[in-house]
């Protein structure tokens, strides 16, 4: 299972425009999350969900679908706001990193900048980089029309709370003097990166593609229909990124979620790969010692009507 989560609902569409065989998966919060499969690729199941705008919300949702897959992987997916004037709008953007760039500590004289990065997984930043090498994840595109794949482009995000159409603001300018290496402005993926890297490090990634230049000409850019050409592009060169992945997916993640190994709701088995089929699992209890309890040797116990064996436990 891979996670795809979008912040905007258009976005959310381009990547459910390349699944199949959807059904719909509810979280007990209420998020819901469509769950399916590549068209070209039904190995590769997928789960979708939109976050709405920003860091808290998409750090919440994330959370959520981490423990409800266990995913292998997880990528958020939508447009942004190119730092670059050499990024056309479509290009797509892969964040080798992410900057949550609001913290920082305000004094008299200045602000000094207390940034927070996280690093692209290198596993799909390796993927990425394979794909980008070529066009068949754009010409895999059945609306493609014959034009020339956009860029594919690797570098900073820079993800805050401010909806950035200026380049001579003042997050503008502290983007420009703290993070200058950033190559695209979004909101969502700071969050997204925090709460993968709470959840036993989920290997995550951010794809964008340009819908503007945040430059003051957001607005006129959105009205011509670069959101939803971004958007396509961001999906597609995701979804590829995905359904490689699953080829090299070596097994589900046992987190202890209710989908880390069969999608069923509060599955218990925890039988080790060798055990044959209909024979009693081996279990392993793991007990812990708090505060100042002291614990000598442990063995030898068993619980329920069954007498399930267990093996010795590690007290520490």
């Amino acid at each position: 299972m891979i996670v795809i989560l979008t912040a905007l609902h258009l976005e959310y569409d381009a990547v459910l425009a390349h699944l199949t065989d959807l059904s719909t998966r509810r979280h007990g919060a209420g998020t819901l999350f469509e769950v399916g499969v590549l068209a070209r690729q039904p190995s590769c199941r997928i789960a979708v969900a939109a976050t709405g705008m920003g860091n808290l919300t998409a750090a919440t949702l994330t959370e959520r679908a981490a423990v409800e897959f266990a995913p292998t992987a997880m990528v958020f997916v939508g447009i942004a706001g190119a730092l670059r004037d050499r990024l056309t709008l479509g290009d797509v953007v892969v964040g080798t990193r992410v900057y949550a760039y609001h913290g920082g500590l305000s004094r008299d004289e200045e602000f000094r900048s207390r940034p927070r990065a996280w690093d692209i997984a290198h596993a799909i930043e390796q993927v990425a980089g394979r794909i980008s090498r070529d066009d068949r994840w754009f010409r895999a595109l059945p609306d493609h029309g014959g034009a020339d794949a956009p860029a594919v482009h690797f570098g900073p995000i820079a993800a805050g709370d401010v909806l950035l159409d200026s380049r001579t603001s003042d997050p503008a300018r502290h983007l420009q003097h703290h993070y200058n290496d950033a190559v695209a402005v979004e909101m969502e993926s700071a969050g997204f990166a925090l709460a993968g890297h709470l959840n036993n490090g989920i290997p995550t990634a951010t794809i964008r593609a340009i819908s503007d230049h945040a430059d003051g000409g957001k607005y006129e850019a959105d009205g011509s229909g670069s959101q939803q050409l971004a958007a396509r592009n961001a999906a597609a060169f995701a979804v590829a990124v995905a359904a490689m992945l699953d080829a090299h997916d070596p097994g589900p993640r046992d987190t202890g979620s209710r989908d880390a190994a069969s999608g069923d709701a509060g599955s218990g088995d925890r039988s080790s790969p060798g055990e044959a089929a209909g024979a009693m699992p081996t279990m392993v209890n793991h007990n812990t010692a708090r505060d100042n309890a002291r614990v000598g040797r442990q063995v030898g116990f068993s619980f329920g009507a069954d007498a399930s064996p267990f093996r010795n436990g590690d007290h520490r």
